[in-house]
């Protein structure tokens, strides 16, 4: 009987008496208990109790837990960091947005997979994760944890590209071997690195190529090349490597020559389909007119940057197209549509070692003179459009296929 009185009169006493199986969750006082918050030791039963018990508690530990797990991450585990970081930082802006939801964006174990440095896959993600991901997604949230690409041809080192007289480079990388690990944290050779390299092997000859002479319209022909690649590795953020055949889609169906077999017979002609092609349905969604434009100002850098540049945008382009036809030969798909796009992928590659050729015989000058020449035809293009107010007519009637946009000059 004291025993009883005594339990009724000291709740604190029978608390700490009860085993830590069977103490009831201090938040929604309906389930027992399987965890203690570290830093006020408040018992509770999920993650959602975890979260509503003390919103400046969990915050705190939350914050210290990821620097601690952020500073013993070793310097080689530079993939797990940037996992971490976006994971850490997408289930932050999503935990504050649906505070008073009952689901979590991420379920507890992984969230506890994340904090503990494990590298996620799209796979170990639950049905509903795997969900609210692919909405984030297609909302666009997620672009804003992707660090925009700095195109390769706005380096410095960029304008000090030197090429051997048979085209290939002067300096070779060192194996991996043979190379210094000083050498590789160096920035100055990350960004020799960032330069797409020129060929393995000596060019050869125009005239060894075709006995015929080259076509006065191959300048134009290049003009239309120079900013379908550019579109393209804008389109995936630098790094076609991802998706080789898509970004050799994108090429094709951006550039008339390699696509199409077109052969435009002038500047204005040669930057109005591709202009015409970047306001389509398919690619506005990029930045339309506007977007187009500063393509255009990436084809002039380009041109500035002398031959040498544009042997190594080649070389390039070609390693794209040749990485699209390996990896259609492992997918398993319709067979002629697959040696349709092979026979494309095949005739564009080599068109672009026959014009990588040309480029290579041609004086320093003549690329100056025609960014001059496209410099002025962008501002034909402005005059014409007017201010900015006037752009949403003009791809209005790029969509419908009007031509001559951009007066020849």
């Amino acid at each position: 009987m004291a025993d009883s009185i005594a339990t009724s009169d000291a709740p604190s006493s029978s608390f700490q008496s009860t085993p830590p199986s069977r103490i009831i969750c201090r938040v929604c006082q309906k389930q027992f208990s399987q965890y203690t918050c570290p830093r006020c030791n408040t018992r509770y039963c999920s993650l959602h109790c975890y979260k509503s018990h003390s919103l400046r508690c969990t915050e705190s530990f939350m914050r210290e837990n990821v620097v601690d797990e952020l500073q013993q991450l070793r310097p080689d585990d530079e993939t797990k960091q940037k996992m971490l970081d976006i994971l850490k930082r997408f289930h932050s802006e999503e935990e504050m947005d649906d505070m008073d939801e009952d689901d979590s964006t991420l379920s507890e174990e992984t969230i506890h997979k994340v904090l503990s440095g494990w590298q996620i896959s799209f796979d170990d993600l639950s049905a509903e994760e795997k969900k609210r991901f692919q909405r984030a997604v297609a909302s666009g949230e997620l672009s804003k944890l992707i660090e925009p690409w700095e195109p390769w041809w706005f380096r410095p080192s960029a304008r000090t590209i030197c090429l051997s007289r048979e085209g290939t480079p002067l300096v070779q990388p060192l194996a991996k071997q043979e190379t210094n690990a000083s050498v590789l944290d160096d920035p100055e050779t990350d960004q020799l690195n960032d330069i797409p390299p020129g060929p393995e092997s000596p060019l050869l000859p125009v005239s060894k190529l075709s006995t015929n002479e080259p076509s006065p319209l191959l300048a134009l022909h290049l003009l239309d090349i120079i900013y379908s690649y550019c579109f393209a590795l804008r389109l995936y953020n630098g790094d076609w490597q991802s998706d080789p055949t898509g970004s050799a889609m994108v090429v094709l169906s951006m550039s008339s020559v390699l696509g199409q077999g077109g052969q435009p017979e002038t500047v204005s002609e040669a930057l109005s389909h591709c202009l015409q092609q970047t306001c389509s349905p398919a690619f506005r969604h990029m930045g339309g007119l506007q977007f187009g434009l500063g393509l255009v100002d990436d084809v002039v850098t380009l041109l500035l940057l002398s031959g040498s540049a544009l042997i190594c945008l080649l070389c390039d382009l070609r390693c794209l197209i040749q990485a699209s036809e390996r990896e259609l030969k492992s997918k398993k798909s319709q067979k002629s549509k697959r040696v349709e796009i092979k026979s494309k992928l095949k005739l564009a590659e080599r068109k672009i070692y026959f014009i990588m050729c040309w480029v290579h015989e041609q004086p320093g000058d003549a690329w100056t003179s025609l960014a001059a020449i496209v410099k002025a035809e962008k501002a034909s293009a402005m005059e014409f459009t007017g201010n900015r107010n006037k752009t949403p007519r003009m791809e209005k009637k790029m969509e419908a296929g009007v031509k001559a946009l951009i007066e020849e000059v």
